[in-house]
């Protein structure tokens, strides 16, 4: 192959980005838009690099050892990277590419100014843009100067910052080239940035532009405030006209420096109006070629603008895609779900496969779309009300959309359509406690049938048996008597709430009054892992062969040492009952504890260290025992008051109602999670198969296929390998993505608030769910396998779904970034009576792990007291 060392601008298009990176990509795309102007140049390409990279063997070695360092381990990256910077700095520049470039400055001019960027292989892509990780230079003249300021480019593919971003994002450094683009120097009027969507909103349909006077120089660098425009349909609606004190202006010998700007000309605007809807009307033109948001550089030339860069915008919530141009409003389900991290393709297909809702997938997570009942007066109330308890922010945001007018009103078009939660209970006759138990068996006996009748299926008859399964599926979970049962104990604790507060001003007096309710399954695997414990705890053989497992089939060994037969009988049944659950249980994907059982390992551990024996019995007692006391309590209150009488047996069926029901509120996501658990293993049986007949190169590829997909390939036994790899990529990008409560179509994350004034100045504000008060030191755990729990610690954590419910048994207190009254991780913590807030926006940066903090688990709020210690995190 013949190495191609420079290439015109003009010549390239952004398919070509493994030649010239992404920035010259995307230049020589832009150089091809009709009435687009772009600063003539060249490229000198990444077979350059190749052959500068060559000529220094020992690179290899220092990569290699740098892609063995710890992303956070600042201090070793400074160095290394600062070695391997100076090495290639230091590589003289062979004379038939020098010769090269020095060919291509001849034909723009030699003597002319020139801007040198650096433009890598990872840079400016729709999953990652790397913006400002690579340098610039501006304003170069002459040969020499600009093979000088080439190789700089190339060095600084290995800055400290674009090494730790690389490493961040799972890129390889080996795998990332460096081209560099030599353009023409343009001297502007003004400079800016244009985003033609608007960053911090997201809303597609507004175009927001920074303007400043002289290079862009002076806004990228943070030097100058610029003027800010916002653009929506032609028109500007807003601008903030900044005083804009300094410029960078370029030398005419090279290089630029900074000038004051004269006092009368500061607060005049850098654009007009007019100049201003003409660069955003090229920056559609921009979009809609490169079909995503762009952030695009501009630069004023007499009156005419010159685009210097144009980069897809990555921090952009994707949209749920329609088949109309209509207003769209949805709401998230993993804020219902307790789950907002990204799901795979199967974990997604197969939710809105057994989900009892219609949902659309954006950024790999899931949205229910609520226009049409939130344009109809009567399910638009409905809406907001079931919204409003379960995520107070949600209801706040479709609040706002609403008063926006971006929903048009409708006539209902099905008055008696039960909100998004399901159906209302019944008002009049108490549903009889019997059911959960008749509930409960028919859950088990028709999982045991699914379980039975799954095991002859293969192939593609195995898909056929789970869409039937599926359908199944979705009739345990619409069956009206488990409606019935689930919402009998969320009102009548919505009820009781409401009730004791108006007639005894006591706020959230059902969380007293639901501790240790029976039935609840969540609560139970949380208990019953203290059982484990206490199995465990003699033996210290056993806690020592524990403490030093690191593989997940330690169970196999775990008989060897004394007592270790008891202890893996104990862990097998606690596997056996719940080792369906995990983290992130939704996605079908997720490894579960069965197949992962080291997950389990610290907590046990914890729960040796932390507890005594019978520690299960001992927390459940007392719970009851103190609900008992207060439901003594309020009734005698109660019957003190004017028609007291009344109200206490009102009170006294409620609390009845939510003592046999609140705890079945979790056995349907256990009943869920169960069958999917039962599908799961199926389909990685079949996965098996698909790649000992050389179909998949490994089984865990199909959870990048939707499950119509994986159908169609065991039908075919043809797989499209670049898609899968392509679904590897977007999903690894997705964890970057912060998914909104509430996103409408026109891309705009709306953000709820709690609009609230009764709490401290700088409290963090959340939804209280179980009250009581509780000061401690803060462990903020954002993966439950490295958490590291002593008793009276408080958890913070971004959300907490079943699976987390053994390390309540050990906490104090609990703040979580998502979640509502009626969330799992509420009502567990209302079972062991833990004082928690959830729904407290970003408590996991905002409160360092360490911190002292107070969670007011009745108001709502949490203070934090003073700063974690210095040195290593606490243990």
């Amino acid at each position: 192959m013949i190495e191609q060392y420079v290439v015109d601008l003009h010549e390239v298009d952004e398919t070509q980005v493994a030649v010239v990176g992404g920035k010259g990509a995307h230049l020589g795309g832009l150089s091809r838009i009709e009435g687009i102007r772009v600063p003539g140049g060249f490229c000198v390409t990444t077979d350059a690099f190749r052959r500068i990279m060559a000529e220094a063997p020992s690179i290899d070695a220092l990569l290699e050892q740098l892609s063995r360092l710890n992303p956070d381990d600042r201090e070793a990256i400074r160095t290394l990277s600062a070695q391997i910077r100076r090495t290639v700095e230091g590589i003289a520049i062979p004379g038939d590419l020098a010769a090269a470039i020095t060919r291509a400055l001849g034909r723009l001019g030699e003597q002319a100014a020139y801007a040198v960027r650096s433009s890598a292989t990872a840079e400016d892509l729709p999953t990652a843009s790397f913006a400002g990780q690579q340098d610039t230079y501006l304003n170069v003249v002459g040969p020499t100067a600009i093979l000088q300021h080439l190789s700089r480019c190339w060095a600084s593919l290995f800055t400290e910052r674009a090494v730790t971003y690389r490493q961040r994002n799972g890129i390889d450094h080996r795998t990332v080239l460096m081209a560099v683009v030599v353009q023409r120097m343009v001297f502007p009027h003004a400079a800016g940035i244009l985003f033609t969507a608007d960053p911090v909103t997201g809303n597609r349909k507004v175009a927001t532009v920074d303007a400043g006077f002289g290079l862009g120089e002076a806004l990228v660098s943070g030097l100058v405030n610029p003027d800010v425009f916002k653009v929506r349909h032609g028109e500007v609606v807003a601008k903030a006209i900044a005083a804009k004190q300094r410029a960078v202006h370029a030398l005419p010998a090279g290089g630029t420096k900074e000038v004051a700007i004269d006092t009368p000309r500061q607060k005049q605007p850098a654009l007009t109006d007019a100049q201003v809807v003409r660069i955003v009307e090229l920056g559609r033109r921009i979009e809609a070629h490169f079909g995503r948001p762009q952030d695009i550089e501009w630069c004023l030339v007499d009156d005419d603008f010159q685009i210097v860069q144009s980069r897809p915008i990555t921090t952009l919530f994707p949209i749920p895609t329609t088949d109309d141009q209509e207003n769209h409003v949805y709401v998230s389900v993993g804020h219902g779900q307790m789950m907002t991290d990204p799901m795979k393709p199967l974990g997604l297909s197969m939710w809105q496969l057994t989900a009892m809702v219609p949902m659309q997938e954006a950024g790999g997570r899931l949205f229910v779309d609520v226009t049409r009942r939130l344009a109809a007066p009567a399910s638009r109330a409905a809406l907001l009300d079931a919204m409003g308890k379960g995520d107070p922010l949600i209801r706040d945001a479709l609040e706002t959309v609403l008063d926006r007018g971006f929903v048009p009103s409708a006539p209902d078009a099905d008055p008696g359509r039960p909100p998004a939660g399901g159906a209302s209970a019944p008002n009049g006759t108490d549903p009889d406690p019997a059911i959960v138990t008749e509930l409960i068996e028919r859950s088990q006996e028709s999982i045991a049938a699914l379980e039975r009748d799954i095991r002859t299926k293969t192939g593609p008859a195995l898909f056929d048996f789970l869409l039937e399964a599926f359908e199944e599926h979705k009739r345990v979970l619409g069956d009206p008597l488990n409606i019935r049962a689930i919402m009998a104990g969320m009102e009548a604790t919505w009820w009781l709430n409401d009730k004791l507060q108006e007639w005894l001003g006591e706020k959230n007096a059902a969380d007293t009054l639901t501790l240790s309710a029976p039935d609840n399954v969540t609560s139970e695997m949380g208990l019953a892992l203290l059982d484990v414990a206490d199995v465990i705890r003699p033996h210290a053989e056993v806690v020592a062969f524990l403490q030093g497992v690191e593989d997940d089939g330690f169970l196999d060994e775990l008989a060897k040492p004394a007592g270790g037969t008891e202890a893996r009988d104990a862990i097998e049944a606690y596997l056996d009952r719940y080792g369906m659950r995990c983290v992130g249980e939704i996605d079908i994907t997720r490894p579960r504890w069965r197949e992962r059982p080291t997950t389990l390992v610290p907590v046990i551990l914890d729960h040796v260290r932390n507890f005594e024996p019978g520690a299960a019995g001992r927390r459940f007692e007392p719970g009851r025992q103190k609900a008992q006391t207060k439901e003594q309590d309020v009734l005698s209150r109660l019957r003190a008051l004017p028609d007291g009488d009344g109200k206490a047996d009102e009170a006294k069926r409620m609390i009845d109602r939510v003592r046999a029901f609140i705890g079945y509120r979790e056995y349907p996501k256990y009943d869920i999670i169960s069958r999917y658990f039962v599908y799961k293993q199926a389909l990685l049986a079949e996965a098996e198969r698909l790649v000992a007949a050389g179909v998949l190169s490994e089984k865990e590829d199909i959870f990048y296929l939707t499950f119509q997909e994986l159908h169609d390939v065991a039908r075919s036994h043809q797989v499209d390998g670049p898609l899968i790899q392509q679904r590897k990529d977007a999903f690894r990008s997705y964890h970057a993505l912060t998914p909104p409560r509430v996103l409408t179509s026109d891309g705009e994350a709306v953000t709820g608030a709690y609009r609230r004034d009764d709490v401290p100045a700088g409290a963090l504000v959340g939804v209280p769910v179980s009250a009581g008060t509780f000061e401690g030191r803060a462990r903020v755990v954002l993966d439950m396998a490295d958490a590291d729990l002593e008793a009276g610690d408080i958890l913070v954590t971004p959300f907490t779904d079943p699976s987390w419910s053994p390390l309540f048994v050990g906490i104090a207190g609990l703040v979580t970034e998502v979640g509502g009254l009626m969330t799992h991780g509420a009502v567990i913590a209302r079972e062991y009576g833990l004082p928690a807030v959830v729904g407290v926006e970003q408590a996991t940066r905002l409160i360092r792990d360490g911190h002292r903090i107070r969670v007011h688990g009745t108001d709502g709020y949490v203070e934090i007291l003073s700063p974690p210690p210095a040195g290593p995190r606490p243990s």
